[in-house]
């Protein structure tokens, strides 16, 4: 497997877990939201119970989701990302595609960006290069015009990640996000998770965001359990990071696979 490193600490092998914080007032499951003045406590909490790197986010992706000014997303994340930074030494990812919001984010303590955008705005990998910083970059076939759904997520992500190594991010800055939930419906969906291992023919580690999403069925609520099988599948095929928001659940889930090999 390859390495991903960010603030000064490399990940090799193994699954690891991303805590999830949103700031935001209509992230699809409520529970997930916090406030800037309970952040950092939850932020502590997550990294007790086993986050190696915590991802805060300003902005809702989920389908639907009205489009927040670069402005107004940095008035809610960099309060919340301060007193995170103040109450942790863990790595801390930025959820955003917006360059300007990156460069603030960085400048304020972030060691990380996470572009759902797979890097279509302007300037984005420049300034990750420029501050040193870790990239994750992950694919949204919503809009794609290529047929082939695993087609389109080799050449996307390859071609992204490409970029950033021609703006200056070291390779081993860089992990990949297939996107689940970005693509054309739930069948696409549970069609990648099934065959995730084959997007590290990219040459990149791996990052799989699959937490309480909308194809697992039912409610946000009631999808813990599917969550924990899609970390327990994400460690059979060697995916280095999970993105969740339950962390004590899923790393238990990850470890459970572990103990029975």
């Amino acid at each position: 497997m390859n390495a991903f490193s960010v603030r000064g600490r490399t990940f090799c092998e193994g699954t690891h877990v991303m805590g999830i914080l949103n700031v935001t007032s209509d992230s699809f499951w409520a529970a997930s939201r916090v406030t800037r003045e309970d952040i950092a406590a939850r932020a502590v909490e997550m990294t007790a119970d086993g986050a190696e790197i915590l991802d805060i986010g300003a902005q809702s992706t989920r389908p639907g989701a009205a489009t927040v000014s670069a402005l107004e997303e940095m008035s809610l994340l960099l309060p919340a990302l301060e007193r995170v930074r103040a109450a942790t030494d863990a790595p801390l990812s930025v959820d955003t595609f917006y360059p300007e919001v990156a460069e603030a984010a960085l400048g304020a303590g972030a060691d990380m960006i996470n572009d759902v955008s797979c890097l279509r705005y302007a300037g984005m990998a420049e300034v990750v290069a420029r501050y040193g910083a870790s990239l994750c970059i992950m694919h949204d076939r919503r809009h794609s015009t290529v047929a082939d759904l695993m087609t389109d997520k080799l050449t996307g992500l390859s071609a992204a990640a490409a970029k950033a190594v021609r703006a200056g991010v070291p390779p081993e800055h860089i992990i990949l996000d297939g996107g689940i939930g970005f693509n054309r419906g739930a069948e696409e969906d549970r069609f990648l998770l099934e065959h995730y291992d084959l997007l590290a023919a990219t040459g990149y580690p791996l990052l799989l965001g699959a937490s309480r999403k909308s194809f697992l069925g039912g409610e946000p609520e009631n999808r813990l359990t599917a969550t924990m099988r899609t970390s327990a599948d994400a460690a059979r095929m060697g995916v280095l990071f999970v993105r969740v928001h339950d962390v004590k659940e899923n790393l238990m889930a990850i470890r459970a696979l572990a103990r029975r090999r």
